[in-house]
């Protein structure tokens, strides 16, 4: 019994991440920038090539290491659950490669490289 309500549950939490306002880690390109703003922190992300990004703000200006170059492993709802498939979500958590957790999302914004045909 315990199974289908943790089954359940999951379904629940990624059907209710299809109307966030959201950062895909798939519509990204190498030179887009993301800016998120958390319940207690702002964060600069560049994008890399191959899965990196370098993330300036936050805990990492509090630790004197921005800018950083790091993974990003997706976003959570403070759990263990990860969405791994986006960058940055309102009203998730954002979690990096070195398995610092953000506080909440409250407003995420992209700005894209023009891109050339």
């Amino acid at each position: 019994m315990g199974m289908s309500v943790i089954g359940y549950d999951l379904e629940r939490l990624v059907a209710n991440t299809r109307g966030l306002i959201q950062v895909r880690k798939a519509d990204l390109r190498a030179g887009d920038y993301i800016f998120v703003l958390t319940s207690n922190s702002v964060y600069s992300i560049r994008v890399q090539p191959g899965g990196v990004y370098v993330v300036s703000g936050g805990w990492f200006d509090r630790k004197g290491l921005s800018p950083t170059r790091t993974t990003i492993a997706g976003c959570t709802w403070g759990g263990s659950v990860i969405k791994v498939d986006i960058v940055a979500a309102r009203g998730l958590c954002l979690e990096f490669g070195n398995r610092l957790i953000t506080s909440t999302i409250r407003n995420v914004f992209l700005l894209t490289q023009e891109r050339h045909n």
